[in-house]
This record gives structure tokens, C-alpha cells and sequence, in this order.
């Protein structure tokens, strides 16, 4: 029933991570290609207030992205575990689910942008020279919420039945037609050819319509007979434990991502005092450090079908296995990157904007050297917060989920900035994904006593 059912099974623990984390990894780099391209083209105006308005709305944007991995993470995580258990009905009832409750959402959330604009950027620190540009990006983003909530559920739905290739198709046919589109909307000419020059607005245009993109190639996977996902309503059920199932992960990792634009929020907020050039300089080293971030967190994501089939399946020697390599892998990467970042940071701010002035050069420099500190082992929590998403532990990865860009980080840019300045703004983030870390190691040493106690019940099960 299962087309990728050698990779979660029998194919040796590197070549099946690598398997399903490569097409995840490209997936993201790419993405990350396309929020600096997205950037670039901004910065091309030749207007620092343009570049600043999409780092203060990018926050709210990924309200619309936490929804989409309420269903997508949550769906991805118990799919796997159910086709773990060789239950392949469920699996379609979970497909069919995330679909129609991701439509709602993305419709509902949609309308509460649109209703309450007004006071939503007000809250997230707009300037008046930022506001009209913020208001006009977001406005187009919430036109288009109802299929950025369903493009990103469904990245990780097929990811989740082992189909990495078809995910990472989706994703880079809609980040690509999304780099195309970018000088199209945003700029008055490009290379002498006239162009829209929509600016921001231009982008937020573009990035729907890659989302929408991305939505036709996951649907043509969808429809193929070789995936147990499923377009039917037919299939949609809430009960028997399918709401709760979803919800049960889903909502810990999409705080992840709420926390995210809360934090990116208080974080505008406070630059905001320092001046508009802070905010631009935080906002092109945060957009420069997504490389380095998503290419760990696509080894973590890639993993995660991996541990929650064989988790589903009772192997857990299978399933130790492959977090200790995807721990290993990421690692590497993560040094590596941080060697490149250090050596070259002036070179990459300088990209993303034209004719900056040297503090926001300054700024931007000394704000991405920091948070390249914890680059390193960052990979460390993501593997782990995945793969307790993956086993269905909520607890778990809902405390990882808060503490990163919650409870560790918000008082520690309270009291950093109140110490410090803006010196302590910028080290704030790296301090709080140290200490996240070993939170999140802790809990895995104390986490394994469990799965040995549950190895042997299988055992006399047998």
C-alpha cells in the first residue's frame, strides 16, 4: 500500500535520512533563496522604509504559516505513526481532515486580518514612515491566507507519507515562479523592460500566487494512486480521535511559529526606539541566517516520518538510529555554515539592500555575526523537537516550543535591553536557543528510560 515503504523499513539509517532530508533541504534552501531574492528585489527601490515595512509585517505573515503546521505538522506526525501501524484508512481520514479544516482556518484568519488591520499594525511596532508599505503588503497576504494555509500543510502532508521528491517539487515549482514574478511586481523596469512597480505589494502578490503554484503540484501528487493521502470530503471525520490526533501536535508546533512573529514582534518594538535603521539591520541579518536555519531544520524535518513510522512500529533501535545521525549531520552542517557566515558577513549584508547607509551595514553585520553564535548545535533542538513531534509527545514538544521563542527568550530581551541596549537585544536570541538546547536534551535522556520500559513490553507482547 505504502510506495516508500523500503526507506522507513530497510534501507540502511544515512541513505533513508538522506533520502528524505535531501529533496527537504533543497526544498528549504531554496525558500530561503527566495525570501533573500524577495528582500533583494525590495531593497532595489532604493527605499530603507520598504525593507523595514516587510520586516515588521513578516511576523504577522507567519501567523498564516503556524495555521498551515497546525494541520501539517500535526497531520504529517500522525500519519506516519498510522502508517506505522498499517492503518491506511485512518491516514486518508487524516489527509481529508487537514484539507478542509486548513481551508476554514486560512478563510477565517483571512478575515480577521482584513477586519482588524488596523490595530494589528499598530501592535507590531509600524512607524509612520512603515505603515502605509506594511498595511499594503499584508493586505495581499490575507487575500491569500487560505492557500498559504493549505501549501503549507500539504508540504509536509506528502512528506509525511515518505514522498520527499513530490514535496520538494511542490514547494520549489512555488518558490520559483515566485522569484520570477518578484521583479515583475515589485520594480518599475528590470533589465530596461518595464515592469508593475507594486513594490511590497508586488511581493506579497508574488508570494501568493507561488503558494498557489505550490498547490497544484501537491494536489496532482494527491491524485496519483501511488498516494494513501486523499482529496475526498468523503474521508473527513473529526472523531475517533482525528481532531485530537492532529490538534495534539499540531497546535505545540505551530506555537512554534506564533511565538516566532510574537517574538519578531517584541524584538521590532524595542529597535524600533533605536531607530528604523535598527529594525532594516535586524531584518536583513535575520532573512541572511535563514540559510543556516533551514538547512538544519531540513535535515530535522526530513528525519521526522522516519522516527514516526518506526516509533508507530515499535523499533525503537530503527528509531535511536536515526535521530543520532540526523544529530551528527546537522552538527557538521551547522559548523561548517558558521565558518562560511563569519568570514563573509559583510559581503551578505551588503546584498540584500541598495545604497545602505554604513550604520545599517554596521548593524546588519554585527546583528548576524551574533546570531550565528548557537549556529553550531542549533540542529540539536531541531532534530529533537521534530522527533518528539513524530512520536506523538505533545508535552514534550510543546515545552521546546515555548522555550526557544518563548519563556527563555522574551525575558532575556527584556532584561538584556534594559541592561544593555541594543548590545543585548542583539545577543538575546543566541543566549535563548543555548539554553533551549539543553532543555531539549535533558528531556531526551530522560524520555529514553520510557522507551526502553516500552521496548520490553513489546518484547513480552511478542
Amino acid at each position: 500500500m505504502i510506495k516508500n515503504i523500503d526507506v522507513f523499513e530497510k534501507d540502511p539509517i544515512p541513505k533513508a535520512v538522506f533520502k528524505l532530508a535531501i529533496p527537504t533541504v533543497l526544498s528549504m534552501i531554496v525558500a530561503v533563496f527566495y525570501n533573500m531574492v524577495d528582500t533583494f528585489f525590495v531593497g532595489r527601490t532604493g527605499d530603507p522604509n520598504q525593507v523595514a515595512a516587510v520586516s515588521v509585517a513578516t511576523p504577522v505573515f507567519l501567523f498564516f504559516m503556524a495555521a498551515g503546521n497546525i494541520f501539517g505538522m500535526g497531520g504529517s506526525s500522525f500519519l506516519s505513526r498510522a502508517l506505522g501501524e498499517k492503518q491506511y484508512d485512518k491516514a486518508k481520514k487524516i489527509s481529508s481532515f487537514c484539507l478542509y479544516a486548513g481551508l476554514i482556518t486560512g478563510i477565517l484568519g483571512a478575515i480577521l486580518m482584513l477586519t482588524f488591520m488596523t490595530q494589528i499594525l499598530h501592535a507590531v511596532g509600524t512607524s509612520e514612515n512603515t505603515f502605509g508599505f506594511a498595511k499594503s503588503y499584508l493586505s495581499w497576504i490575507a487575500y491569500g491566507g487560505p492557500a498559504i494555509v493549505i501549501s503549507t500543510a500539504f508540504t509536509n502532508l506528502i512528506r509525511g507519507e515518505g514522498a520527499a521528491q513530490s514535496s520538494m517539487k511542490g514547494m520549489m515549482a512555488g518558490t520559483v515562479a515566485n522569484i520570477i514574478l518578484d521583479p515583475v511586481f515589485i520594480l518599475d523596469s528590470f533589465f530596461g523592460i518595464p515592469c508593475l512597480g507594486l513594490g511590497v505589494a508586488g511581493a506579497a502578490i508574488a508570494t501568493v500566487i507561488g503558494n498557489l503554484v505550490s498547490i497544484v503540484i501537491y494536489f496532482a501528487h494527491v491524485l496519483k494512486p501511488t498516494s494513501i493521502l486523499t482529496l475526498s470530503p468523503k474521508y473527513f471525520a473529526v472523531r475517533n480521535g482525528i481532531l485530537k490526533g492532529v490538534l495534539l501536535i499540531g497546535l505545540p508546533a505551530s506555537i512554534t511559529n506564533i511565538l516566532m512573529s510574537l517574538s519578531n514582534i517584541l524584538m521590532n518594538k524595542f529597535l524600533v526606539v533605536y531607530g528604523d535603521f535598527a529594525v532594516t539591520g535586524m531584518g536583513i541579518a535575520m532573512k541572511a541566517n535563514m540559510l543556516v536555519v533551514f538547512v538544519q531544520l531540513g535535515l530535522a524535518a526530513g528525519m521526522q516520518p522516519l522516527v514516526g513510522y518506526n516509533f508507530g512500529a515499535r523499533n525503537f533501535k530503527r528509531m535511536k538510529g536515526v535521530m543520532k545521525f540526523s544529530i551528527l549531520s546537522n552538527i557538521i552542517s551547522g559548523v561548517l555554515l558558521t565558518i562560511l557566515y563569519l568570514i563573509f558577513t559583510q559581503e551578505i549584508v551588503s546584498v540584500f539592500i541598495k545604497n545602505p547607509s554604513d550604520i545599517v551595514i554596521e548593524t546588519g553585520v554585527k546583528m548576524l555575526r551574533a546570531l550565528m553564535f548557537s549556529s553550531p548545535l542549533l540542529g540539536i533542538l531541531f532534530v529533537l523537537n521534530f522527533s518528539f513531534q513524530a512520536m506523538g509527545k505533545a508535552k514534550e514538544s510543546l515545552a521546546l516550543a515555548i522555550s526557544r521563542q518563548g519563556f527563555v527568550f522574551v525575558p532575556c530581551t527584556i532584561i538584556m535591553n534594559k541592561l544593555i541596549g541594543l548590545e543585548g537585544l542583539i545577543l538575546s536570541q543566541p543566549i535563548a536557543d543555548i539554553v533551549s538546547i539543553i532543555i531539549a536534551i535533558s528531556m531526551f535522556v530522560f524520555m529514553n528510560k520510557e522507551f526502553k520500559q516500552m521496548k520490553k513490553e513489546s518484547q513480552i507482547q511478542e
